[in-house]
């Protein structure tokens, strides 16, 4: 449940309060003194998404597996750059594209 500020508007007194969205609509309603406030944003977690870098240990592990399987998505990404296995690669998708897709 999330936690909302309020302040006394009598008194200024500031304190936290866990509760329903409904619940604090409905405190505010029967507490006309009270004020919901803003104290700070929302925390944000950090190192996570899709934006983070993996270590580099995983990305040898993602470099062995795109070896072991040449023709998967994974090793157009992690696999060889080397001009004769991009080639190798556009060819097995090329082929398997025209049997697959009857081209």
């Amino acid at each position: 449940m999330p936690t909302y500020s309020f302040r006394n508007k009598e008194t200024g007194e500031e304190y936290d309060k866990i509760m329903t969205w409904d619940a604090k609509v409905e405190y505010l309603n029967e507490h006309p003194e009270i004020e919901s406030i803003i104290t700070g944003a929302p925390g944000l977690v950090g190192g996570t998404g899709d934006r983070t870098k993996p270590p580099s240990g995983f990305k040898d592990v993602l470099s062995r597996i795109a070896e072991a399987n040449p023709n998967s998505a994974l090793a157009n990404d992690y696999g060889k750059k080397d001009h004769k296995s991009v080639k190798i690669r556009e060819t097995v998708q090329k082929q398997t594209q025209n049997i697959l897709g009857g081209d």
